[in-house]
């Protein structure tokens, strides 16, 4: 048997999550640029016992579309590129579709989005990389992402 093996897909997103999340305030800023790009003109930013028990990031942005609430935490996905001569024409803070994936592999992941004014949004829920829950909800329009107990499965 060989000394190559391909690693698990929950190992290699702890690994890929320390690549893009150094330290907390990485998540701050990956979620405030989520929040520009999105159009928020009101940001707000909540951050609870040293930046590890609670990230919280509001906007009143575009919103997720309902169809792509799940999609946003899929790894490389983006709404920014769709083939390489994109990338010489970025005008956007975030386009490689690895923030929300990373940030979700290593903790716990509350977003709560709308994508009009309707009070109907939706509710995702993800811990470690895995989805618990995704159900309507009432929603302002905007995002309301929270991220609680950062790096709670890491070594």
């Amino acid at each position: 048997m060989g000394k190559i093996k391909v690693l698990s897909e929950h190992v290699a997103n702890q690994i890929a999550a320390g690549e893009v999340i150094e330290r907390p305030s990485s998540v701050v800023k990956e979620l405030v640029e989520n929040a520009l790009d999105a159009g928020g003109t009101k940001i707000d930013v909540a951050i609870e016992e040293g930046r590890l028990q609670l990230i919280r990031v509001t906007d009143n942005g575009s919103g997720i579309e309902s169809g792509d609430c799940e999609v946003a935490f899929y790894r490389h996905a983006t709404s920014k590129i769709e083939s390489g001569k994109d990338l010489f024409q970025i005008r956007t803070l975030g386009f490689r579709g690895e923030a929300l994936p990373s940030i979700a592999a290593v903790a716990k992941v509350e977003c709560v989005t709308a994508s009009n004014a309707d009070g109907l949004g939706r509710r995702l829920v993800i811990e470690g990389g895995a989805v618990r829950s995704f159900e309507e909800t009432a929603a302002s329009r905007g995002t309301d992402m929270t991220v609680k107990e950062l790096f709670f499965n890491t070594p």
